[in-house]
């Protein structure tokens, strides 16, 4: 099996769906050392990129034209079909799925009250990525909205997470707990977003440079959505690639 065995309701793979994977694995592997599989014609071209031979996020290639190019998270689960059906319980819509994905797991998309799309990933032979917190490797998924309260019951009630919020109005940031444990975050969508952007999740990647790595993204063709910041858990900032899809790039405290 692929990837580390993670608890249900913890981050565990994060996927870009866009025009051309192989436009996007360019950029992606000049920004943050990323190698990229060779695109699986058994699974309609998805391709693993990785870091140092390690699976750290998926490339898919749009099934839609037109469709906007984003990134997907994923959240572990014991069985998708389930946790669906909850999510629809909880006021939101399944979009995708479920589905069996051969013998690699079964996955749903999944749109919170709020708008915001996460996928459902309940493991088979893939059970996510091989690493996190290390150079290219995922480190953190936070949720954008407009809509706090409605994303706290939600997620509260399908996945399990317990919200804690700290500061107050535009200020505030919610950490999911989760047995004890913070696996994720929340804060309310900028007002400087234009308001036909929906809600959405945003992967943080681990950087030794976010100055460097934020230049570089420029000189790329991306975008720099919020310059880089320090804040007690490390530098980061949010950046665009070239086809619009949003990330962030966060270097961790040494």
């Amino acid at each position: 099996m692929a990837g580390i065995q993670l608890p249900a309701g913890t981050f565990s793979w994060v996927d870009l769906t866009v025009p051309d994977t192989k436009a996007a694995a360019k950029f992606y592997s000049e920004l943050l050392g990323w190698t990229a599989d060779e695109p699986n014609a058994e699974y309609g071209g998805y391709a693993m990129v990785r870091t140092n031979g390690k699976a750290v996020a998926g490339l898919t290639p749009q099934m839609s034209p037109g469709a906007p190019a984003a990134w997907t998270t994923y959240v572990n689960v014991d069985d998708a079909d389930a946790t669906a059906e909850k999510a629809k319980q909880a006021g939101g819509q399944v979009i995708f799925g479920p589905m069996d994905v051969m013998s690699q797991g079964r996955m749903a998309l999944v749109q919170d009250p709020t708008g915001a799309v996460i996928g459902l990933w309940q493991a088979g032979e893939h059970r996510g990525a091989d690493v996190y917190n290390e150079p290219g490797a995922l480190s953190w998924n936070e949720l954008q909205t407009r809509d706090i309260e409605a994303a706290k019951r939600f997620y509260s009630q399908v996945f399990g997470w317990d919200p804690h919020t700290n500061g107050e109005g535009a200020q505030a940031y919610t950490e999911w707990h989760l047995n004890g444990k913070s696996i994720g975050g929340m804060m309310a969508m900028p007002e400087q977003v234009p308001a036909a952007v929906p809600p959405f999740w945003l992967p943080y990647f681990v950087v030794t440079d976010a100055e460097a790595t934020t230049q570089k993204a420029k000189e790329l063709g991306g975008q720099v959505m919020m310059p880089p910041m320090t804040i007690p858990q490390g530098t980061f900032a949010v950046l665009a690639d070239p086809d619009g899809a949003t990330f962030a790039v966060i270097k961790l405290p040494s």
